[in-house]
């Protein structure tokens, strides 16, 4: 079971689910940059829902059912603001005593960054993460023409030029073949559509970001924050990822002093697909292990 809640972020109505549990922990969970709600953490919310925890689900800003405009467009700064505001709320929800925080790619970087800050975060799962927006970006550049790299970035610019100018956004595909105009070109992002929407099951998902939000997740490197980290962080990595990479994670990793790393073989979607139940069971281990609260039984 679970109901629609909203809450505010700069003053913008966020959508979000939230499924009642009965352990005292609650999961705080997003989809992937421009992944809304539903395709992103159904089948792992239900999961987890269903071994006692609380989840809230939300979309970011401009997305999914949240409000907010123009739409498509995906900032950092903003979305990293609206993590905040659904950690903040999911701590006055009924029988919460304890939050977590799980997303994946580069939302997945989030959360690195968000571990870091004072916020009463528990514990963090970051699965599939993109934690080093520079190394990542040249490394998908070998999947592009040249072509299309040029005709990203002129759209980009474009963007945000006209974004300056009150312009409706100019949408990019979040993936493409090699030679089309698209976020990312990689192999396993292409994956993407029929992984988190098989048969298209999510009609309302719109598969596209404004080219404005390219820039700003280019240069973006949440591993910085990696060392500052002040609960612990599950880092789940693909070790055939194309789209985040498993280095970059694994070096952050290594300088987390509360890290647990699972590495699992697949590409980036593994914890959708193959590596599905191995991924789910070490994730609710972890939770279990950081959120449940023991209670002692009062003497008689």
């Amino acid at each position: 079971m679970r109901e629609k809640v909203s809450f505010t972020s700069a003053g913008v109505a966020c959508a979000a689910w939230h499924y009642p549990g009965t352990n005292g922990g609650c999961v705080v969970m997003t989809g992937g940059f421009a992944v809304t709600k539903e395709p992103g953490t159904d089948r792992f919310a239900e999961q987890f829902a269903a071994a006692g925890f609380s989840v809230l689900a939300f979309d970011h800003r401009n997305f999914g059912e949240s409000a907010g405009a123009p739409r498509q467009v995906a900032q950092v700064r903003d979305q990293l603001e609206d993590w905040r505001a659904a950690i903040a709320y999911a701590k006055t929800l009924p029988g919460v005593e304890r939050v977590a925080i799980w997303a994946f790619s580069l939302p997945g970087g989030y959360i690195v960054q968000l571990a870091s800050e004072d916020l009463g975060v528990s514990a963090a799962i970051a699965q599939s993460a993109n934690v080093d927006g520079p190394t990542v970006t040249r490394h998908a550049s070998r999947y592009q023409s040249p072509g299309s790299a040029l005709r990203l970035i002129g759209r980009a610019l474009l963007d945000v030029a006209g974004g300056w100018l009150g312009r409706p956004p100019r949408l990019v595909d979040l993936a493409g073949p090699t030679g089309t105009v698209a976020l990312l070109n990689t192999p396993d992002a292409q994956l993407g559509s029929e992984i988190l929407s098989p048969g298209n099951r999510y009609p309302d998902w719109q598969q596209s970001v404004a080219a404005r939000s390219v820039l700003p997740a280019v240069f973006y490197r949440p591993a910085k924050y990696a060392p500052h980290a002040r609960c612990p962080i599950l880092y789940v990595v693909c070790q055939d990822d194309k789209s985040a990479l498993a280095a970059p994670t694994l070096k952050a990793a290594a300088t987390t002093s509360k890290a647990q790393v699972l590495q699992v073989p697949g590409n980036h979607y593994a914890p959708f697909t193959t590596a599905h139940e191995q991924v789910v069971e070490t994730e609710l281990s972890f939770l279990s292990r950081h959120l449940v609260v023991s209670r002692t039984p009062q003497a008689r």
